[in-house]
Order: C-alpha cells, then sequence, then structure tokens
C-alpha cells in the first residue's frame, strides 16, 4: 500500500478503542486515503476508512474497520526498502510474524503490512564466491518491480571448500580457479589443465566437469557431486537453480524451475512469474 493511500495522524494522549471511535466521529478524509496510520509517541495503529462517495477532494468518513492495535503493531524505518515493492514488503513480515507492520521506507515513503502469506522460494548454489550469483540475481529480480508475489527466499549453498573435506584422497580438483574454492589439502583447477600424472584425485564438481575430465586426461576419478539441481531435498519446496543443460529461458521440472548457468535478471523474472503465477507453492 502507498503512502499515497494512506494517512498519518499524530494524536495526543493514549491510542485505544474508545479513543480511535471518538476520533472517526465526524472525520473528514482526502478521497484517496484508505488507511490512517495513528501515532502516538512509539506507539502506532492502523485503521481503515469507510468513506461517503460524494465530495471532492475531502470525503466524509461513514465507518472504519480497526486493523492493527498498538500492541499489535510494530514500526520499522528501512531506507533501503520500497513500500510498494511485494517481495520486500513480505520479506519485512517474515520478520514480525503475527503483526501489522508499518514501515517508513525509501524516499521517507509509508506503508505498512499485515497477514501476508509469504510463498517460500528456495535457491540452491555454489559457494565460493559469496554470495553466491544466484542469491544476488534474485534478489535484483525480487526488487526490480516485476514480480507482485509476496516471495520469500531461504539459501542453500553448495559449498565446494566443505565438499573436499569428504574427499578419500589425498588432493582435490575443483572445476573453476575463477570461484576462489580452497581446501585444507592440496588442491588445484580443471580449467588450468594441469599435469597430475597418475596422482590419486578427487574431483569436486559437476556431470560435465566429469566428461572435460575424461576428455582431458583418458580416466576417472573419485567424483563428488556438486550439481545444485542433484542437490535439491526431495520435499515440494519451490526451488530455483542453475543447470547447464538449460541454454536460455527457464525449464521446470516438479516444484524446480533452472535457468542458464548464464543466467540473466530478466529471465529470472520470467522464471518466478511462471512459477509463482499458477497458484501459491508450498
Amino acid at each position: 500500500m502507498h503512502c499515497k493511500d494512506i494517512s498519518v495522524c499524530k494524536v495526543g494522549g493514549s491510542i485505544d478503542r474508545d479513543s480511535i471511535a471518538s476520533m472517526m466521529d465526524g472525520w473528514v478524509a482526502y478521497k484517496r486515503a484508505q488507511y490512517v496510520v495513528l501515532n502516538s509517541g512509539d506507539r502506532y495503529a492502523v485503521v481503515r476508512l469507510i468513506k461517503s462517495p460524494e465530495g471532492d477532494l475531502f470525503r466524509r468518513v461513514t465507518g472504519y474497520e480497526i486493523i492493527s492495535m498498538p500492541e499489535d503493531t510494530v514500526f520499522v524505518e528501512r531506507p533501503d526498502v520500497d513500500v510498494i515493492n511485494i517481495p520486500a514488503m513480505a520479506r519485512i513480515q517474515s520478520e514480525h510474524p503475527g503483526k501489522a507492520v508499518v514501515v517508513r521506507g525509501m524516499f521517507s515513503h509509508l506503508g505498512f503490512v499485515k497477514d501476508l502469506a509469504p510463498l517460500r522460494l528456495r535457491i540452491v548454489d555454489c559457494v565460493p564466491p559469496r554470495p553466491s550469483k544466484m542469491s544476488y540475481l534474485v534478489d535484483l529480480a525480487l526488487s526490480s518491480g516485476y514480480i507482485d508475489r509476496p516471495i520469500v527466499t531461504e539459501e542453500v549453498d553448495v559449498d565446494l571448500s566443505e565438499l573436499s573435506a569428504e574427499a578419500e584422497t589425498a588432493e582435490v580438483m575443483f572445476p573453476c580457479e575463477v570461484s576462489g574454492a580452497s581446501s585444507d589439502r592440496p588442491y588445484c583447477f580443471l580449467d588450468q589443465v594441469p599435469d597430475i600424472g597418475d596422482r590419486d584425485i578427487t574431483l569436486v564438481g559437476c556431470r560435465l566437469s566429469r566428461r572435460i575430465f575424461r576428455e582431458e586426461y583418458g580416466r576417472d576419478v573419485p567424483f563428488i557431486n556438486i550439481c545444485p539441481r542433484d542437490r535439491v531435498p526431495d520435499d515440494g519446496v519451490t526451488t530455483i537453480v542453475k543447470c547447464c543443460r538449460v541454454k536460455e529461458g527457464h525449464e521446470r521440472e516438479g516444484n524446480v524451475v533452472m535457468v542458464p548457468w548464464g543466467v540473466t535478471v530478466p529471465e529470472i523474472v520470467d522464471a518466478l512469474n511462471d512459477v509463482f503465477g499458477e497458484g501459491e507453492a508450498r
């Protein structure tokens, strides 16, 4: 709800049902105002206005509905948040379950959120680097204004450095040096095509890197699969991953939406609008 639809009224004394009833008696409101946020010190309440259809700029309030009382209302200052961005407001709502949250956000605009049921989106991606590329791009997509569903994200990082500890060999190999992956044992990178001879080594990578290893070295080695698609829990939660098999756009398999390894923000916007546009996720 944008601040153009919300009035703010500072009141003296307490905010209770009797004082609200007294204030609403004879109240006149701007024709665009749908709600009023009442403020007394650090206490807030939200009231929906019912107005007469008659009048020009200002109209008589003929009824009201209390959305939240001070004990059920939280006020937060979030200058980084666009108060008309639904995913951003859903994230704030999830931080204050059961409360109405009045938000003073970007450009000092005021909004509020209450009883907004979040839609879960799990992001599974490889790290390092941190933050993961998928998490960063999904945040950009959700802040773009082109997604109007209350999507709240949770991140599951596939940590290559941690996985390397599972290797039973003296050395490990990661797919790409630019990732910044490291290990507490000797390690190297497939994209540098190091001379490993017949040394005992474990490849910590995806199925494509396994194929490349076979082409380069003509043999198989122990393998730890890092593929985000293969690490999605089978629990029905809507999940987004990068997949090297997807060349452009996105593909869906059940609750999993897959985007290209070189995915762009518009592709993520399209993917999320597709997967959440057909009904609520779990």
